[in-house]
């Protein structure tokens, strides 16, 4: 038999069905991986999405005024009005935007245009601590509407004007909302998760914005294959390059003095330090040795406790240096922060990632540069490949600005 339950009688698949069957979470049809609980078929691959899924309710038209303490660059307008057309006119869109080019805000008019016509709308990130940071940031915004965090272990409330929410949580919202603003497409647990992205459109009852500074050759390609829109911008908001980084290497010995060197001279210059490793036992180790050395510093990864708290701490300078994994990848924005990346040629480390690692230097208009810099014991090709994507968008840049 193809099932994992070989012993499943041919009356029950026809009975069953099996040969029809499709996973009403996630849609899968894969026989391979539908099992049996007292005789009825059930989906093995999304079998932790479980829980109250939400009651479609009527919705009304609501006003939505956007407070925003600063005015949108004319790119960022530009790509924000586009939005809303393609919205109106139910055409998905694809945002490729570098890193730090505010492609929240862009989302912002669109978001907007949807809750003023009645619209269910969300916001959707694969990881929960941009959700809790992106949440406080729409609330800033929409300060006249709903705005609510959904994800695992916070979903005692599940409807407003603006869900924000893990792409884990969407399970819940079948075929809901009209308007899905997906960001960090290319973040785990998202990217190459099959029942994460047939759930993503299980909960769709209109059109998307896929957003992203790094998004695949394949779905680029799939949205110019399918006619969809792709809008690019290759300028931060603040109109100054990306910092392009530097590589460090050598041994062993040779990369631990290059560490202490490079966190030596950022925090002689008053600035904070993110500290990347490739993981989690790296990063305690790393901060047990840098501990002796230097003081107020801490560390944090996906399964550290309180690791909310620690980076609340440090976006308040009470540490002068934060020892991560990749879980601060994206969503964070530190001003006067350098960034370190530590065995950076560690195969976790891919061009994407890289490149969003990079982006947390230089986030601020009125700190618009900074330092990164890659420790490794050789150079390798995801690690070029960041570094030339990083100086062709600054090229890019270069020509769009006026000349003499």
């Amino acid at each position: 038999m193809c099932l994992l339950t070989t012993n499943i009688k041919s009356k029950e698949r026809r009975c069953c069905n099996i040969e029809t069957y499709k996973c009403p979470i996630c849609g899968n049809t894969d026989i391979h991986s539908i099992g049996y609980l007292n005789g009825k078929p059930y989906c093995r691959r999304c079998i932790s999405f479980r829980g109250e899924e939400v009651e479609h309710k009527p919705s009304y038209p609501k006003k939505a005024p956007i407070h925003l303490e600063y005015e949108l660059s004319p790119e960022q307008k530009e790509l924000s009005n586009k939005l809303v057309e393609n919205y109106k006119k139910g055409i998905d869109s694809l945002v490729f935007a570098v890193c730090g080019s505010g492609k929240t805000e862009i989302s912002l008019n669109v978001i907007k245009y949807a809750i003023n016509c009645g619209d269910k709308v969300a916001f959707a990130v694969p990881r929960r601590d941009v959700v809790i940071e992106l949440t406080n940031r729409l609330k800033e915004i929409f300060i006249k509407n709903t705005v609510i965090s959904v994800y695992g272990g916070h979903h005692d409330e599940v409807e407003a004007d603006l869900v924000v929410l893990t792409t884990h949580q969407l399970y819940r919202y079948k075929k809901y909302f009209a308007l899905i603003v997906l960001d960090e497409i290319d973040a785990f647990p998202f990217k190459d998760n099959e029942v994460l992205k047939n759930i993503f459109f299980n909960s769709l009852n209109g059109h998307y914005i896929l957003m992203s500074a790094t998004p695949s050759e394949e779905v680029i390609n799939l949205f110019k294959q399918a006619g969809k829109d792709i809008l690019s911008l290759n300028t931060r908001f603040h109109g100054h390059p990306l910092p392009v980084p530097i590589f460090k290497i050598g041994h062993l010995i040779s990369r631990y003095y290059h560490l202490y060197i490079t966190l030596k001279n950022i925090l002689r210059r008053n600035r904070q330090a993110f500290v990347f490793t490739p993981t989690i036992s790296e990063c305690e180790s790393l901060y047990k040795i840098l501990s002796m050395l230097f003081k107020h510093g801490n560390y944090v990864h996906s399964k550290r406790d309180g690791r909310n708290s620690v980076i609340h701490e440090f976006r308040c300078k009470t540490w002068k240096f934060l020892v991560t994994t990749s879980v601060l990848e994206r969503g964070v924005t530190i001003k006067e922060s350098d960034v370190i990346v530590f065995n950076s040629d560690n195969k976790i480390y891919d061009k994407g990632t890289l490149v969003q690692i990079a982006g947390r230097a230089g986030r601020k208009i009125d700190d618009p540069h900074g330092d990164v810099v890659f420790i490794a014991k050789k150079i390798t090709k995801e690690m070029e490949d960041a570094r030339a994507s990083i100086i062709k968008s600054n090229k890019a840049l270069q020509d769009m600005l006026p000349r003499d």
